[in-house]
């Protein structure tokens, strides 16, 4: 079962990365850090402090709309086109395909994810000019943009002379060379200088609070895929942003309410609460997320994942493919 599982699960990250939505989303993650730097400047008080708000908010709309439309693509077309069933007609269970869907969606997710983190730190590398006074950071201008232009460059002659497909080869030569270009900025100063690791970032909390986010997309691939079992592209991405505005707004609507009425007591406890991925406010106050309460929400991401896996395998037991 083991085998059969994995075999789902890579021909849907290969299927997933070689959508044209995908290099579209990811494309626009990476140009709006961009434009975030420039954006940020337009406050009175810190604007690196809102650079990093843009951002996080950025990873978490870029992988809402992935799962969404990923999950639709990886399910409902095979399912509307009856490819599914070339699968499901073979000693394969339902459950066994629906995991193997979800392990190849997170997977794809994953990899976007992490390029747009790229893209993140860059940015938070960079800073906000304060003043037009105030130099660029060459290394992050010339590392970052020098990876990004290579890789595509490379990847687009090598499509034209091969053949070959233009996403994969700009994530399989791009992924190693941002990561390496995005290392080699924590060495440099804004001119050049020689500096401490990480010594330029604003805060090395910026990796916890995107841990988290990606947890949020976690849970999200998840109602995304079992939404799909059922819906349209349409509607499921409907279905995920009602559900992550439920689970953002869940705290303040309804938390002093649960006390006193028991309809909002029950509403408050099954919604999934996507509050607590979000700790911009407690970094920017200075405090110090601990290690248990990142162990906490990848629990508790986990269970909602899981949760609404089993209720997508329960709504696609009774659909039918043929």
């Amino acid at each position: 079962m083991l085998t059969k599982l994995f075999a789902i699960a890579a021909n849907t990250f290969v299927e997933t990365i070689r959508q044209p939505i995908y290099g579209v989303v990811v494309g626009t993650t990476l140009l709006l850090m961009i434009l975030n730097v420039g954006l940020a400047a337009f406050t009175l008080d810190d604007d690196d402090r809102l650079l990093a708000e843009l951002g996080l908010s950025t990873l978490l709309l870029s992988g809402l709309f992935l799962s969404s439309f990923c999950a639709t693509s990886v399910l409902t077309r095979e399912i509307e086109n009856k490819t599914v069933l070339t699968v499901i007609s073979k000693p394969v269970g339902r459950i066994t395909f629906l995991a193997g869907k979800y392990m190849g969606l997170l997977s794809a997710l994953a990899l976007a994810y992490y390029v747009c983190f790229l893209g993140f730190f860059f940015a938070m590398q960079h800073r906000v000019l304060q003043t037009s006074a105030d130099p660029w950071h060459f290394p992050v201008l010339v590392f970052g943009f020098g990876s990004v232009l290579a890789s595509c460059t490379y990847a687009g002659l090598r499509n034209y002379l091969t053949g070959k497909e233009f996403m994969t080869t700009v994530l399989a030569v791009g992924t190693p060379l941002m990561t390496l270009a995005a290392i080699g900025t924590c060495f440099f100063k804004r001119e050049w200088e020689l500096q401490r690791f990480l010594e330029g970032l604003p805060s090395s909390g910026m990796f916890g609070a995107a841990f988290l986010i990606f947890c949020a997309v976690v849970v999200l691939a998840a109602i995304a895929l079992a939404v799909s079992s059922r819906l349209g592209q349409v509607m499921t991405l409907l279905v995920c942003i009602g559900v992550l505005l439920m689970g953002l707004t869940t705290d303040y609507v309804l938390s002093d309410v649960a006390q006193s009425s028991w309809l909002a007591k029950v509403l408050y406890n099954h919604i999934p609460n996507f509050s607590v991925f979000w700790v911009v406010e407690a970094l920017n106050a200075g405090s110090e997320i601990p290690l248990g309460y990142f162990a906490a929400c990848a629990a508790y991401s986990c269970l909602l994942a899981l949760a609404a896996l089993l209720v997508g395998t329960a709504l696609f037991q009774q659909r039918e493919v043929g």
